[in-house]
This record gives C-alpha cells, sequence and structure tokens, in this order.
C-alpha cells in the first residue's frame, strides 16, 4: 500500500480515486493534481512508481492544502468558536440539532438520534 499524507491508500485503485482516501483531498483536487503533473488517470495506484507518489506527495505539500489532521483540527476549532460565542450555530451544535436550517418536526434523525418515546402519553383507542 502506498502512503500519501500518512494515509494508506489502496493499490487497486485509480489514482485520484485512491488519493480521495486523504482528509481534504476530494475528487475535483485528485484530478487537478493528475491534470498538473501529467499522469495518466487510469493508472492503479499499485502500478505508479515511486517518483510518481513522491511528485504527488510534494504537489500535496506544495500547494498549500489543509489535509489529515490540520483541516481535522481546523473544523473542530471553528465549531469550538461558534460554540463559545454562543451563536444560533453554536447553540445548534452544542443541542446536536441541524445547524444549516433543515427542518427538525419529521426528519433530521441523523442529527438527533433515534426516536426516543414520550412518557405518559397513551395511544387512541381503537375504534
Amino acid at each position: 500500500m502506498a502512503r500519501i499524507a500518512g494515509v494508506n491508500v489502496p493499490d487497486k485503485k485509480r489514482i485520484p480515486i485512491a488519493m480521495t482516501y486523504v482528509h481534504g483531498i476530494g475528487r475535483t483536487t485528485a484530478f487537478k493534481i493528475c491534470d498538473k503533473l501529467g499522469i495518466d488517470v487510469q493508472m492503479r495506484m499499485g502500478d505508479a512508481s515511486e517518483e510518481i507518489l513522491n511528485q504527488i506527495r510534494t504537489e500535496i505539500e506544495k500547494s498549500g492544502l489543509l489535509i489529515e489532521g490540520d483541516l481535522r483540527r481546523d473544523t473542530l476549532l471553528n465549531i469550538k468558536r461558534l460554540t463559545d460565542m454562543k451563536c444560533y450555530r453554536g447553540v445548534r451544535h452544542r443541542n446536536g440539532l441541524p445547524v444549516r436550517g433543515q427542518r427538525t418536526k419529521t426528519n433530521a434523525r441523523t442529527r438527533k438520534g433515534p426516536a426516543k418515546p414520550i412518557a405518559g402519553k397513551k395511544q387512541a383507542p381503537a375504534k
């Protein structure tokens, strides 16, 4: 397995797709890096020489992208800043509710977690 930015990327996948295993590099960025370096996008990561891998590593470092730990830390600090300010978005983060204006009456189960039964609520008798 090849290592890029401290992440083991799969050998059997194409180079741009394998690069997306690094947190902070998506498909668009991966294809741009391949175009800039002149790497064939059909080549598999396992077939790439050590020279190509070194070119990819240096291009990622040189591009100034926030990746892996730095990006995760930056994201957490931004959320912490919002919660410390007690602004609307920070309160929503703290309460575990959707932050970007989604409805919560019926959906939002991903953020709210599984539905909890309400104590004391009786079902209507069947007719």
